[in-house]
């Protein structure tokens, strides 16, 4: 029978951030659905138009989620029962916007958000835009951790390490965000690019992190 060895490897990398990716939120709140829908519909095209005059691409501007639900409240009655009370239809729209990070280029974005009359919700990360690179580097550096603890192990009882015979990897992969937080105040946003002074800064690295599980014969 063979004897193996079976080790996991744990690898990491780090990673200067160079994009930057903006998460917006508009909501179009109304008692009558089709205008719900006509107000959700502006307010992306002041979005998506504020953006393009800002010298962004409207193909560049993503959805990630677009919901239209209905909302009620629960009011207290006369005969101290409940019933649910119809406020009207919510337009949901989730999008994002990623571009190559530059002080400059974030300033002239947070300008164009600040100043659109559809107010969204804004949320700034920086990110990464070649994660397949530091997925390759982490999963290297994961093989020669294993394959060191390995050698380590049989070294320290008389044995050899033999042929590779299993990698068992899972598939899941993490989000590559710095820990950075970028706010501004809307009061300032709002006041556009003349108020709005760009301000070099260097977002902290992205630590990123993954394992796999290796087998080796011993000899």
């Amino acid at each position: 029978m063979t004897k193996t060895i079976t080790v996991r490897g744990t690898g990491r990398a780090s990673v200067s951030p160079d994009q930057v990716e903006l998460t917006m939120y508009l909501e179009a709140k109304n008692m009558d659905y089709e205008n719900a829908m006509d107000t959700a519909a502006q307010n992306i095209s002041l979005l998506t138009n504020a953006l393009t005059e800002a010298g962004f691409e409207e193909k560049d501007l993503k959805t990630s989620s677009f919901n239209v639900y209905t909302e009620y409240d629960s009011e207290r009655q006369e005969d101290e029962s409940y019933r649910n009370v119809f406020k009207g239809y919510v337009v949901s729209h989730n999008l994002n916007l990623r571009f190559d990070f530059t002080s400059e280029r974030l300033t002239s974005a947070l300008s164009a958000v600040g100043t659109c009359k559809a107010r969204p919700q804004l949320n700034v990360s920086f990110t990464v835009k070649d994660t397949e690179a530091v997925n390759e580097e982490t999963l290297r550096n994961a093989a020669a951790n294993a394959r060191k603890k390995a050698e380590v192990l049989c070294a320290a009882s008389g044995k050899k390490l033999g042929e590779l015979v299993n990698i068992d990897y899972g598939t899941e992969r993490q989000g590559m965000y710095s820990n950075t937080r970028y706010a501004m105040a809307d009061e300032v946003m709002a006041e556009g690019a003349s108020m709005m002074k760009s301000v070099s800064i260097m977002p902290e690295d992205i630590s990123v992190s993954d394992s796999a599980v290796f087998t080796w014969e011993i000899v």
